[in-house]
C-alpha cells in the first residue's frame, strides 16, 4: 500500500508541476484571470479548491508541532495547492517505516 501511495502522490505532484509549467508557458496566470473573474463557475471552482486546501491544511496543522512549520505549510498550500499537498504526503510516507502502523501516517507523533 505504501508503494502505491508513493507512486500515486508522485504522479499527482509531477502532473500538476508539468501542467503548471505548460500553462505558464502559454500565458501568465494574471492574463488568464481577467476574463475568468466574472464567470460564476470559475469563482465556484476557485472557492471549492481553496476550501479543499484549507481542509487539508487542518490535518497538516494537527500533524505539525511548531508554529513556524504550520505557517510555512499554510503558505505553501495556499500558494501551490495540491502540489504542496502531494509533497507533504510524500514526506509523511517517507517517514513511515514498513513496521509502522498506518495510524502513524495520519496521527500526530507523540512527544
Amino acid at each position: 500500500m505504501k508503494k502505491f501511495l508513493i507512486c500515486f502522490f508522485t504522479v499527482v505532484l509531477l502532473s500538476l508541476m508539468a501542467s503548471a509549467f505548460w500553462a505558464s508557458m502559454e500565458r501568465s496566470v494574471f492574463q488568464a484571470g481577467r476574463g475568468l473573474w466574472p464567470d460564476p463557475w470559475f469563482l465556484t471552482t476557485l472557492l471549492d479548491a481553496y476550501l479543499g486546501f484549507l481542509i487539508f491544511y487542518v490535518w497538516v496543522a494537527y500533524k505539525e508541532r511548531t508554529a513556524l512549520s504550520r505557517i510555512l505549510w499554510f503558505l505553501s498550500i495556499m500558494a501551490l495547492g495540491n502540489m504542496a499537498a502531494a509533497f507533504y504526503v510524500l514526506l509523511q510516507l517517507r517517514k513511515l517505516r514498513s513496521v509502522d502502523p498506518w495510524e502513524k501516517l495520519l496521527l500526530r507523533e507523540k512527544s
